[in-house]
């Protein structure tokens, strides 16, 4: 995708879908995080952008305005699933997110059939069912991809700076090399 193309996806995102854009619950989403230093904000819009470039690119005859808000609203679950209280194997935030997500989009926003279907199964394979319309099949693979780099962006990253992420509240000393590095908890 060359930079001109994105900066069009993303005006177009912008005009599309403004009501999601500057609510206060998609704002308040870029301090959960999504996959490794990501926020949940930010996952959604590069995942809103590459579905349109793939949209585009295969030249689909697709609904482009539901891409884009569905897209959007895919991981709309407003909790930071990191937490203790949504971590773990009882909780499965894979498994159940896409529920909760449509729920909380369904009570902000008027959805099309579309739309629900791309929140609602953007999971799968997990959510069992799959994707109904070309449009959520589009958004699946998007995700799934920009997932994948994000998390294996996080790991090279730890890898470079030789550091490993450890979920504690209060900073720790790991000695390496004869030097000390302080991780803080990542929020």
């Amino acid at each position: 995708m060359t930079k001109e193309n994105l900066i069009k996806i993303m005006k177009d995102i912008k005009a599309t879908a403004p009501d999601i854009l500057h609510s206060k619950n998609f704002i308040q989403s870029d301090n959960n995080m999504q996959h490794g230093n990501i926020s949940v904000m930010k996952h959604s819009k590069k995942v809103a952008c590459t579905a349109v470039a793939i949209s585009r690119s295969l030249k689909l005859k697709c609904d482009e305005t539901a891409i884009m808000r569905g897209a959007l609203l895919h991981d709309y679950f407003l909790y930071d699933w990191h937490t203790p209280e949504h971590a773990g194997f009882k909780n499965l935030h894979g498994f159940y997110h896409p529920d909760i997500a449509l729920q909380n989009a369904e009570k902000e926003y008027e959805l099309s059939d579309r739309e629900r279907d791309i929140i609602k199964k953007h999971m799968w394979p997990l959510t069992i069912v799959p994707p109904k319309f070309k449009e959520s099949w589009v958004v699946t693979i998007a995700d799934k991809y920009i997932s994948t780099t994000e998390s294996f962006h996080f790991i090279k990253a730890a890898k470079t700076r030789k550091e490993k992420y450890v979920p504690t509240k209060e900073p720790i000393r790991i000695r390496r090399k004869e030097k000390y590095v302080t991780l803080h908890r990542m929020s």
